[in-house]
């Protein structure tokens, strides 16, 4: 056997290794610039979200996000939240928006957002910020919604108080979505939090 037939025969193994690094650089930038192939993690089930998810784009709700994402409900029974964090979010200064951008087809939206789903669900009605939902494609575009935002990565929750942003929570939120938020929310925090340590 010559020394290029070794390197044939691994090929479908650097492959599958090519895929799942597209597949775990999360839902940022780097899969629609451009840079290095991507299609293997724009149809790979494992590193997106399942087959039968479709793409919401737009301003949405909790309701259509599990209809055309019901993988988003499956992450929310399993998340395990700060039940006392979450139950905190009740009493911040009221007058906050929070808008959160992200993809139905994204893993880390899924993570984020049934997290956030489960904190909120502990937080009774009427909350003392309005949350704001939309939806974009994996270009991370929204028509009319996303152009001032600088959105780079999903998802992305955006802080407002009189119509400043505060902060942001870019694609991980390091301590839980409902500690980060409620830090944004009661001016404990300010400016970009993230798990990434590229921003």
């Amino acid at each position: 056997m010559r020394s290029g037939d070794a390197l044939d025969i691994l090929a479908p193994m650097r492959a599958t290794a090519l895929w799942l690094s597209l597949g775990m650089t999360g839902c940022g930038a780097a899969a629609a610039s451009g840079a290095g192939p991507t299609t293997p993690a724009a149809t790979a089930p494992a590193a997106t979200a399942p087959a039968a998810t479709a793409v919401v784009v737009g301003e949405t709700s909790r309701e259509e996000i599990l209809r055309a994402a019901p993988a988003f409900g499956d992450e929310a029974a399993r998340a395990d939240v700060e039940e006392q964090t979450a139950r905190a979010l009740a009493t911040v200064p009221a007058g906050a928006e929070v808008r959160v951008y992200l993809g139905t087809w994204c893993g880390d939206s899924r993570r984020e957002l049934g997290r956030l789903f489960r904190a909120l669900e502990l937080v009774p009605e009427p909350w003392p910020f309005t949350l704001t939902l939309v939806g974009v494609d994996r270009a991370r575009s929204a028509p009319g919604l996303t152009e001032s935002v600088g959105l780079r990565y999903v998802p992305t929750f955006v802080v407002l108080r009189e119509g400043a942003e505060v902060g942001r929570i870019i694609e991980s939120a390091p301590r839980g979505i409902e500690r980060e938020l409620l830090d944004l929310l009661t001016g404990a925090r300010t400016g970009v939090v993230s798990g990434r340590t590229d921003l």
